[in-house]
């Protein structure tokens, strides 16, 4: 087991400030690297199977600039039954979206990729975490979409914010998975690439 000060360099292939909260509560050092993966699913394939994909690829894409580094890769998608609920980008696909959910169940798949990218060593996983929504009536999705504006958000909706209220109940191994970090299994990740936490 190394320690952390002969170790590589750890770094969270994320632009997301979720993500970055989420690993800073594990106290340990890391950079933060923005990379740009066409998240475009291939025809046919399954959620699962994307995620884990796309964890990969952002944690080797950042592998690029960082060689010696330690890369974590995340990618995320809710489903509703076996419908994919995206990013919304416009208030009219938000509304659209939590109307679809209202009153049901939405799973969230989190696919985490841990990479060395000097030993090439490969840890991937696929969690996921399931929420259910209250029913909603059309005044609360439009006063939350006013004062949230979750519009770069799978599902159209922040737990880690206002979005709480829209919920019902959880129900998953890891609530951190639902905010796109899942900190349980990363934790093992790091332990196993010898990067023992706490």
């Amino acid at each position: 087991m190394q320690n952390k000060s002969s170790s590589p360099l750890l770094v969270l292939s994320s632009s997301s400030p979720a993500r970055h909260a989420l690993l800073a509560r594990l106290q340990i050092p890391f950079s933060i690297a923005s990379p740009d993966v066409d998240e475009t699913p291939l025809p046919g394939e399954p959620v699962i199977a994307m995620v884990e994909r796309l964890a990969e690829a952002k944690a080797k894409k950042s592998a690029q600039q960082f060689p010696d580094a330690l890369i974590i890769g995340c990618d995320q998608v809710g489903t509703l039954d076996d419908h994919v609920l995206t990013k919304p980008l416009s208030y009219e696909n938000a509304v659209r979206q939590l109307s679809l959910i209202s009153g049901r169940r939405v799973r969230f798949f989190t696919g985490i990729c841990l990479f060395n990218a000097k030993t090439l060593q490969l840890q991937r996983s696929v969690e996921h975490y399931d929420v259910f929504f209250r029913r909603l009536s059309e005044g609360m999705i439009e006063n939350y979409l006013q004062k949230e504006k979750p519009l770069h958000c799978a599902g159209s909706f922040q737990i880690e914010g206002l979005g709480i209220s829209l919920i019902s109940r959880l129900q998953g191994d890891d609530y951190t998975t639902l905010i796109g970090l899942p900190l349980i299994r990363l934790t093992d990740m790091l332990n196993k690439a010898g990067w023992p936490v706490p």
